[in-house]
């Protein structure tokens, strides 16, 4: 499935709804174990607005864009208080992981509408490039570096040491995504490549050949 010029005016709204039911996923989840940060923060809303960061949403798929990598729009990260979330380090985990999973599990509804049913070539556009979409943000989040969501599953797991690395390289905010897409992603794109490739596949079979 290859993206026309015309699906560039599908792709951004879809992004941002994507990315409020992700962040609104995150809220929800820390909320139902303990933590009302987010809510009182008015985090745990499906409002797109509410979840815009000026930095990581908007000027970093542009400065992405300018270094010639791809650009990735990253929202305003969901705050809770690991001190008042139920079951410590794994209820941490499971906020960190609420997100791409909903992302993929809307990539599985999506892709058995485009498999089951007979549509229009526009919806047909919509619902693949929903399902593209968050496959990728799914596949994006769940890696397990500093901040993004991936490592709130590494901290559970990994030990002590390996987690004061990971405190230190998540203090270092928005340079450690920069960090992350300057040094990690040209050695890891061929993986990312390889998963959302292989999930695409698993999701719609025939009409994503490998």
């Amino acid at each position: 499935m290859q993206l026309s010029a015309s699906d560039l005016l599908i792709i951004i709204p879809i992004i941002f709804i994507s990315m409020a039911v992700h962040e609104a996923m995150h809220a929800f989840t820390s909320h139902w174990l303990g933590d009302t940060t987010a809510r009182d923060m008015g985090r745990l809303s499906l409002n797109p607005l509410k979840h815009i960061d000026i930095s990581t949403t908007l000027l970093l798929p542009v400065l992405l864009i300018a270094m010639g990598l791809p650009p990735i729009f990253a929202a305003k990260p969901v705050p809770f208080n690991p001190d008042r979330v139920k079951f410590d380090d794994f209820g941490a985990a499971l906020i960190g992981i609420a997100g791409p999973v909903t992302n993929l599990i809307l990539a599985a509804i999506g892709a058995v509408f485009l498999r089951g049913l007979n549509m229009p070539t526009i919806i047909f556009n919509i619902l693949a490039i929903f399902v593209m979409v968050n496959v990728a943000f799914f596949v994006f989040n769940m890696i397990p570096f500093p901040p993004l969501d991936g490592s709130r599953l590494l901290y559970a797991l990994a030990p002590e040491p390996v987690q004061e690395v990971m405190y230190r390289i998540e203090s270092m905010g928005f340079m450690a995504i920069l960090l992350f897409f300057i040094v990690l992603v040209p050695v890891i794109g061929p993986v990312i490549t390889f998963l959302n490739s292989h999930i695409l596949h698993l999701l719609l079979g025939p009409m994503y050949p490998l």
